[in-house]
């Protein structure tokens, strides 16, 4: 006579990630008692035209005072409540959420901004591969919801961001610098490649000084630099 056995527990439900969601990384000496760390926040979720889950965020974040570019490094969510315009998330109580554990690893930094310097100009952008293992795509993180990705609005427009330092802040859009586009957008530390919205359509990445990426040029670069993130779309 055989004997039913009770069903094994289920695993732990996968952690949302989205655009909008902040992260931390270079946490040293190690993740679970950092003494030093990064933070900043995602841009978008997506998949690529391999179906890996990429995440996008700032090149900058990951680029150390030496200039190199931390391909490789290790990236988890920030534990810590996301903040708001009139009272930021506090940078020292920033943590990595070890329940979840490492989210996914950088495989791509692009040239930064370098708008204050005579450095290259570029687009500022990096590429995480995510583990599924862990997480999950959302499409809302705080009071942004992505469903679309298009062009930055006319001049003049409203648009949004969502970063984990501060939140939602809005302004409009000033005009076009170069490879970028302005706005009165208010951003502090740690929301750096927050998502920057019209409605619920991702325009571009915030970066400071007021200025964001459009994400269809973003797009366009990894399309033509192949390998992970090539083909990005929005996860369903």
């Amino acid at each position: 006579m055989s004997i039913a056995t009770a069903p094994s527990a289920s695993a732990d439900p996968l952690t949302p990630v989205g655009g909008g969601s902040g992260i931390i990384f270079r946490l040293s000496p190690t993740p679970e008692a950092p003494q030093s760390y990064y933070i900043c926040t995602l841009t978008a979720v997506g998949r690529d035209n391999t179906g890996n889950l990429v995440g996008l965020t700032n090149a900058h974040c990951f680029i150390d005072d030496k200039g190199n570019k931390l391909v490789g490094e290790k990236v988890y969510l920030d534990s810590s409540p996301a903040g708001t315009a009139a009272a930021p998330a506090p940078i020292p109580d920033s943590r990595p959420d070890l329940k979840t554990g490492a989210i996914g690893t950088v495989t791509y930094v692009s040239t930064p901004n370098n708008l204050l310097n005579s450095g290259p100009k570029g687009l500022d952008y990096a590429v995480i591969d995510l583990d599924e293992t862990r997480v999950a795509p959302t499409d809302t993180v705080g009071s942004v919801t992505i469903t679309s990705i298009g062009a930055p609005p006319a001049n003049g427009t409203r648009m949004c961001k969502q970063g984990h330092r501060t939140g939602l802040t809005c302004g409009i859009k000033l005009g076009t610098n170069g490879i970028w586009f302005s706005h009165l957008i208010w951003t502090n530390g740690g929301d750096s490649g927050a998502p920057v919205v019209h409605g619920q359509t991702l325009v571009g990445n915030a970066w400071g000084a007021q200025h964001s990426s459009p994400i269809l040029s973003i797009i366009d670069e990894m399309n033509t630099n192949g390998g992970v993130g090539a083909g990005f779309h929005l996860a369903s």
